[in-house]
């Protein structure tokens, strides 16, 4: 089947806060006196933020009520959303914008699938909320990548079946919940990390639509 629609991940292909997590989750591992470097910051990416603060308190999750885990994450919410304050247009990833406009160019449908509840504030300050026929992100589903759900979502957003999508992807849970979801895929970044993908470039700016789609 032609592929008709293209699902972009937002962090890690757009723009990049990855930063801003780490910062986030620092200050909370900080003051619940937790390990935590930027080593660590790997594991989490692509990962929901629930899953992220049980790896972040590792073997002292136990240690913890549901009530004080929902006040963690909260506040490292809290933490990530003062840094969001500073995104404008000029922090989109190189390429990106050349990533949209191509595919509008060639008439393809475009959603997010990611797995951030702050996607449509990201969005918003990098003022490209309206480039997207659909947003999926993570209060659209339950259960976050590497389950497909978002992914679906996403193409029932655009009407589109899942094996008409390609997604674009910078983690490895999130290419692995593309190809769960039956759909083409797009790795951003290092071998060892999206080498799984269908495809697979350095970087955003790197990303060759004609090869993707066999032009």
């Amino acid at each position: 089947m032609p592929i008709q629609a293209f699902i972009l991940d937002l962090d890690g292909v757009l723009t990049d806060t990855a930063e801003y997590h780490f910062r986030a989750w620092k200050r909370l591992a900080d003051e619940e006196g937790v390990p935590f470097d930027r080593r660590a910051n790997e594991e989490l990416r692509g990962v929901s933020r629930r899953r992220s603060l049980e790896l972040l308190l590792g073997q002292r999750v136990a240690d913890y009520s549901e009530e004080q885990m929902e006040e963690m994450m909260d506040r490292k919410n809290g933490y990530y959303q003062s840094f969001l304050e500073s995104i404008t247009g000029d922090d989109l990833l190189p390429g990106a914008r050349e990533l949209i406009d191509g595919l509008k160019r060639r008439g393809l449908r475009i959603a997010i699938g990611s797995a951030s509840k702050n996607t449509r504030i990201v969005l918003g300050k990098l003022g490209i909320t309206e480039a997207f026929d659909g947003i999926a992100d993570g209060h659209s589903v339950t259960r976050a990548k590497p389950a497909p759900d978002v992914f679906i979502h996403a193409a029932g957003q655009l009407g589109v079946p899942a094996v008409a999508c390609v997604v674009v992807e910078d983690a490895a849970s999130g290419v692995e919940a593309a190809l769960t979801a039956g759909m083409l895929t797009v790795g951003i970044g290092p071998q060892e990390r999206v080498g799984n993908a269908h495809f697979r470039y350095n970087s955003t700016e790197d990303t060759d639509l004609n090869e993707i789609l066999g032009c």
